[in-house]
This record gives C-alpha cells, structure tokens and sequence, in this order.
C-alpha cells in the first residue's frame, strides 16, 4: 500500500532534481514565450489525459490570470484538446493520432510556439503536433519525463523532468508550467510597462 508522505517526499524529489537540473532550460523557455507573446504571437498547448487537463490549465492561466495582484492584459493561448466534437470527428474520419497536428496546422503561425506535455515522451498524436509545428515555423517546447523520447527529438526546447513514474511527472510538469509563465509574465509585465 503506497504511504502519503512517502508520495509527497518523492515528489518534492523530482522537483528538487528538476530544480537542480532544468532551472536554466525554464528560463529560457520562460524567456522564448514572453518573446512570442511581445510579438503578437500565440501559445498552443497540447496533451493527452492528464498532460490535456495539465494543457488546459496553463492556458488558462494565460488567458486569464496567473497570479493574484498581477494585472495584466490577457495573453493568447490555446488547448488543442478543448473541443470534444472536434477531437471526435478527426478520431473518425482521420485518426486521433493526427488530430492535434491537424489543429496545428489550422491555427499555428509562424513564431508561435507550441507546448507539447508528454509524460512517457513518446506520444505519437504530441510528436506529430510537433513536426507539423516545426514546419510551420513555430518555436516547439517539450514538457516531458522518462529521457524525453520521440517527443524531445521534435523539439526546439525539451524540458525532461528527471523519473519515469506518471504521476511525478505530471506533478512536477504543473509546477513547471508554473514557473515558466510566472518568468514570462514578470518579462511581458516589465515590457508592457516600458512601452
């Protein structure tokens, strides 16, 4: 039987190592977002289950508000596995493994970025999100675990949290996506108050 505190102790683990290891990658993906944001760009976020909820959340916290007495203008974002009609018709007139890359192609420009969560790296429906990304020319980030799989060799920026258990990951992946919007919030806040 899995003991509470021995979860919680595992996972301040994976966050410790992440911290540790990833620090620098969050920055600069912190940095590259804010970039995108200045420029008039959009962020897509895309995931399957809990890395789909984990994708809704982050956009959410873009669109609306991330931090309590941080007011700023919203910025764009979008999850790609928010509208079940959609998700439902490609699953059955193409195949779940192309939707998110087809939902790419549609909204995705040039200098946008693409978020793409995986926690085992090998998603077939993320990696395709993310060659299709690639040649549309937006900058592609991995949020990803294990050793970042097919996932990580689509990506302009992968960020591999350091485990291979789900749950730690995902743990780990939401306060990532944390801290990487809160770097570029700060940056955009700073910009916006410059101009």
């Amino acid at each position: 039987m899995s003991d509470a505190a021995t979860l919680l102790r595992d996972s301040a683990a994976v966050l410790q190592e992440t911290a540790l290891t990833q620090a620098d990658q969050m920055r600069t993906i912190g940095l590259v977002i804010a970039a995108a944001l200045l420029r008039g760009h959009k962020i897509l976020f895309c995931g399957n289950g809990g890395s789909a909820a984990d994708a809704q959340h982050l956009a959410a916290e873009l669109l609306v508000r991330l931090r309590p007495g941080v007011n700023r203008r919203p910025l764009p974002a979008i999850a790609l596995a928010m509208d079940p009609s959609t998700l439902t018709a490609c699953g059955n007139d193409y195949s779940f493994g192309v939707h998110f890359a087809r939902m790419v192609e549609a909204f995705g420009r040039q200098g946008d970025v693409l978020v793409g969560l995986s926690s085992s790296g090998q998603s077939p429906n993320v990696v395709a999100a993310l060659i299709a990304g690639r040649a549309r020319g937006l900058v592609t980030v991995g949020l990803l675990g294990g050793d970042g799989g097919n996932c990580a060799r689509s990506c302009d920026y992968a960020l591999i949290v350091p485990s291979t258990v789900t749950g730690r990951i995902q743990e780990a992946h939401i306060a990532i996506g944390h801290a990487i919007l809160e770097i570029a919030e700060d940056a955009i806040v700073e910009a916006d108050a410059a101009a």
